[in-house]
């Protein structure tokens, strides 16, 4: 059942007045009476089809828009850039203060991008999908897309505002040059998928105008990522020229429609052009009936996204925005392969929790990152693997989710679950007296392997599980073994409980813009009572305290268990016994399970150092059990999956440069000496000869 858009007599109206026709008019076109064409406009009466067929004609729309009272399909060509006139108080604007929060890094952009589109996931169990399409475009590519955007009519308003004494004036003249000077520009697209999309009016209150209209407007909520509507700010300022072009599919139709509402947002200081003054703010859409300098959002065709780079892939609601001139502000990722590598860094280090799926439920996000030069792949999507990034840690929550934690820990494969209280204050406009009480956040504590690169770790986070802050634990047993922690806060415990949902407003409040730690913030002050700030000191110094407790119980433990430490691995990743100063191939990540014929079936990550002839390994499974110590075994397939090659001779050739392969690997039941499922497996990597036939 189709729904309809609006009354008709509201549609007619709207597109008359879009269209500068009059009622006179269209009763001339259409063959009938102007009392007819008034009493549609007002509702007394409704045209039967064949005059509905009559009036889209006289109007240049579908038959389908007039009878589903839906807007119609603008082309881009309708489009244009309409500029915000300066006040007339003679007030002038430096730019976008929101933007000025933010280090105008590609990390930042991640970090902040994802967390909206976490924030804005659709009711369901599936994840939300982001993908981060990075585009470089040069020649006769990169002119069609200027033209697409209508560069001629933008490039004079950022000369015009690219006055080098001010900042944002200094990054529009670099920006300018280093296109005059590299003939390149980099387009960063960041879409989402299984998300609300901008639903809403153009200018009343709505998800659209939050982020297209307004600055420092979230609108957000519970458990939401952010309460400052900063976060939006990162995506313009990772464009050189404060640009960003915006696509996208609604989960509740506006207008009648739901797929393809386009716009753009220019982001300028105040400047100067043939002698009339400009506040700085632009906007990319058609002509908005009844107002001045102002444009709305068009429903586009389908041409008109792909040359503007905004054709989404599938018809999932969500959103796609086109960052048009990308670039790290720290200077630290200028080529393709490099902002590439730290989109991929930013979305490991700060979602690997929010990835993570148990064997019931589904991850909440699903992320990659894929570049391409004038249409041509440079780097394949690359879909990023909690596991192999944060492999302890990733460890711990998947057994949170799938109930397998314990209360002490009796074998190193264990994650250990308890709890850490957090006094809830509180908040000034509850009528109540009484503080809330104590929400009972978890924390799970997962022993390491000693190659881990950095452990130690606590990791806070709440409802969508992005990591708020990771720092080491202090003052920790002499001896202690390597560990990783999670703090899991708010609703992020599963659970659905006052004390969860209070919890979440209570940290919420606590976060800073950047969303980086639990710390005593105006905002907190202004909506708890007095000693909020203590209660959120005192929770993070008790979850550091607990964990120093469990690793005291663990080290009084071990002198009781039997058996050597090995046997206590079930996935050991063992760095071959050579020089370290040599740099030598070690095993980064296994993943394994038992199949139902008693194989091992395994994933393997090899972390490779870089040298100039390519790497030839060997990969040996070992057997853990108790009865037989190590034992090799053999494989009964092994697969390449990514950056390598199998020889015939079985052994692992990686390609030249490599610093990374994966593998597949599925054991021979028959050399087993115990069963599998009685087993912990380890693979071995070693330098391999080929030997002539």
């Amino acid at each position: 059942m189709i729904e309809l858009g609006e009354d008709f007599s509201a549609w007619l109206g709207r597109l008359l007045t879009s269209r500068n026709m009059s009622q006179k008019r269209l009763a001339e076109l259409t063959g009938v009476t102007a009392a007819a064409v008034n009493g549609w406009v007002n509702g007394r009466s409704e045209p039967r089809y064949e005059k509905i067929a009559a009036i889209a004609e006289a109007l240049g729309v579908e038959i389908e828009d007039a009878v589903n009272r839906r807007a119609p399909m603008s082309p881009a060509h309708e489009a244009s850039w309409a500029f915000r006139p300066a006040p007339e108080d003679g007030g002038r604007e430096g730019g976008n203060t929101a933007a000025f929060a933010f280090t105008p890094s590609l990390n930042v952009l991640a970090r902040e991008a994802t967390q909206n589109s976490l924030d804005e996931k659709c009711d369901g169990d599936e994840p939300v999908t982001v993908r981060y399409i990075l585009h470089e475009l040069t020649g006769t590519t990169l002119q069609n897309f200027l033209d697409a955007v209508q560069w001629d009519r933008l490039e004079p308003h950022l000369k015009a505002a690219s006055d080098p004494r001010q900042k944002v004036g200094r990054v529009l003249l670099d920006g300018l040059n280093e296109l005059k000077r590299s003939g390149r520009l980099v387009l960063l697209r960041v879409d989402d998928y299984n998300a609300s999309g901008l639903t809403g009016p153009e200018y009343e209150d709505g998800r659209f105008a939050r982020v297209v209209r307004r600055t420092l407007d979230s609108g957000k909520a519970g458990s939401a990522g952010g309460s400052y509507g900063l976060g939006k700010a990162a995506l313009w300022a990772a464009s050189r020229f404060g640009l960003v072009l915006v696509s996208s599919t609604l989960s509740i139709p506006e207008d009648g429609r739901t797929e393809r509402r386009v716009t753009g947002r220019l982001e300028l200081p105040w400047h100067r052009m043939a002698g009339v003054d400009y506040a700085g703010p632009a906007w990319f859409g058609v002509e908005a009936p009844g107002l001045q300098h102002t444009s709305n959002s068009w429903w586009s065709d389908k041409d008109s996204t792909e040359r503007l780079y905004l054709e989404r892939d599938d018809a999932r609601p969500g959103t796609s925005f086109l960052v048009v001139g990308a670039y790290d502000g720290s200077g630290e990722a200028e080529e393709l392969d490099e902002m590439h590598e730290r989109l991929v860094s930013s979305l490991a280090r700060n979602f690997w929790a929010s990835m993570v799926g148990g064997e019931f439920e589904k991850p909440k996000l699903r992320a990659s990152v894929s570049a391409f030069r004038n249409g041509t792949v440079v780097k394949h999507e690359q879909v990023i693997d909690p596991h192999v990034y944060e492999p302890t840690r990733s460890r711990a929550v998947k057994a949170f989710l799938d109930g397998t934690t314990v209360s002490e820990l009796t074998d190193r494969s264990q994650v250990l679950e308890t709890v850490v209280p957090l006094g809830l204050k509180r908040r000034k406009d509850e009528s109540s007296s009484i503080d809330p009480g104590i929400h009972e956040a978890v924390l799970l504590v997962a022993l390491a392997d000693e190659q881990e690169a950095n452990p130690d770790q606590i990791s806070y986070m709440r409802a969508t599980r992005m990591v708020v802050k990771q720092k080491r634990v202090g003052d920790l047993p002499l001896g202690h073994r390597p560990f990783q922690a999670v703090l899991l806060a708010g609703t992020a415990t599963r659970r659905e409980s006052p004390d969860a949902e209070a919890a979440e407003f209570m940290l919420r409040t606590a976060e800073p813009p950047d969303h980086n730690d639990w710390v005593s913030t105006e905002d907190l002050t202004a909506t708890y009572e007095r000693g909020a700030r203590q209660k959120i000191i005192d929770f993070k110094k008790e979850a550091e305290q607990r964990v120093r407790e469990v690793l005291r119980s663990n080290e009084q433990e071990e002198p009781q268990r039997e058996g050597p430490e090995v046997l206590r691995d079930l996935l050991r990743f063992d760095r071959p016994r050579l020089s370290r100063t040599q740099g030598y191939p070690t095993v980064q990540a296994i993943e394994g399970h038992v199949d139902d014929e008693g194989a091992w079936r395994v994933a393997v990550t090899v972390k490779l150092p870089k040298r100039e002839d390519p790497w030839l390994l060997s990969a040996t499974p070992m057997f853990l059990s108790r009865s037989a110590g190590a034992v090799p075994v053999e494989w009964e397939d092994v697969t390449p999956v990514e950056g390598c090659s199998l020889t015939s001779q079985g052994n692992l050739a990686f390609a030249e440069g490599a610093t990374r392969g994966k593998f597949h690997g599925v054991t021979d039941p028959e050399s087993h000496p115990v069963n599998a499922a009685m087993s912990q497996i380890s693979v071995d990597v070693r330098r391999a000869k080929e030997f002539d036939a």
